[in-house]
């Protein structure tokens, strides 16, 4: 097994070595004895995984209110428009 197939195992079965077929288990793990690139991309997976798995972010109560509010404000108290040529400190 190189590292290549190794990936595309990890791929289709998972990062648990545990779960796959002995035939393609004992030959990763042979690879993983012998190859940093293979641990590295087990490592990867297996970090990506207890990402994937991690409780969704939430936004703070009341956010969404607050950009909405933030926006109609924008909205209804426009800048007096620029006349050509002059800056903010003007």
């Amino acid at each position: 097994m190189d590292v290549t197939e190794f990936e595309e195992l990890i791929d289709r079965l998972g990062e648990d070595l545990a779960l796959w077929p002995d035939d393609r288990r004992l030959p990763a793990q042979e690879l993983l004895a012998r190859s940093s690139a293979a641990q590295a991309l087990l490592e990867e997976a297996r970090t990506l995984r207890q990402a994937l798995a991690a409780p969704p972010v939430r936004a703070p109560k009341g956010l969404a209110d607050r950009i909405v509010a933030a926006a109609a404000k924008m909205k209804s108290d426009p800048a007096e428009p620029r006349k050509e040529g002059e800056t903010a400190e003007s």
